[in-house]
């Protein structure tokens, strides 16, 4: 049996679940999300809790059934509470620029890069206080969709990973970046 699968999903008040055949749709204040149901696994929803079931126990169930609820936990944690991931932006002469529609970046390139946003996701840059040499600010992705959310975080990082001897770069706020040692002087 699936440990993951055969946990319930609190659906807190407010907050509508539509369950199709292979569709199941979550909408509330904040925003709509839906997710695609594996083959072999339904959803009841009874009161307050809505539960994955599956058909079989045969192979590749098992593993659905685990997907199918944790997809279906993401969507309803992303319409009430949204998801975030933070970056750190380090090196001297960076900067950072948030925008309704886009993020600029001035990433040490002969320009500055324009990173256009995809609908429901917002980026914040504030500037913390963190024990990292040449710190310059955090850039924080948000939005409800935790897919998209962590797909824009990547792509923002990579426009100027960390650097192997300074660490300059974007990385992620909880990334541990170990440096090489460089040349050494005779």
């Amino acid at each position: 049996m699936s440990r993951v699968g055969k946990k319930p999903i609190t659906v807190p008040s407010g907050v509508k679940v539509t369950i199709g055949d292979d569709r199941l749709e979550v909408e509330s204040k904040k925003g709509k999300l839906s997710t695609a149901v594996p083959p072999g696994i339904r959803f009841e929803l009874k009161g307050n809790t809505l539960t994955a079931i599956r058909d079989s126990d045969s192979k590749p169930y098992p593993a659905y059934h685990g997907l199918a609820r944790a997809l279906a936990a993401n969507c309803i944690h992303g319409v009430t509470e949204g998801f975030s991931k933070a970056l750190d932006l380090v090196g001297i002469g960076f900067k950072a620029d948030a925008k309704p529609k886009a993020v600029t970046l001035s990433l040490g390139y002969s320009h500055p890069i324009e990173f256009p946003l995809p609908p429901g996701i917002s980026v914040k840059v504030e500037k913390q206080n963190k024990s990292i040499q040449n710190y310059v600010a955090t850039l924080t992705v948000s939005g409800s969709d935790k897919h998209l959310v962590g797909q824009v975080a990547a792509d923002i990082r990579s426009l100027r990973r960390p650097d192997a001897y300074k660490g300059k770069g974007l990385r992620y706020a909880s990334e541990v970046v170990h440096l090489k040692v460089g040349k050494k002087g005779a």
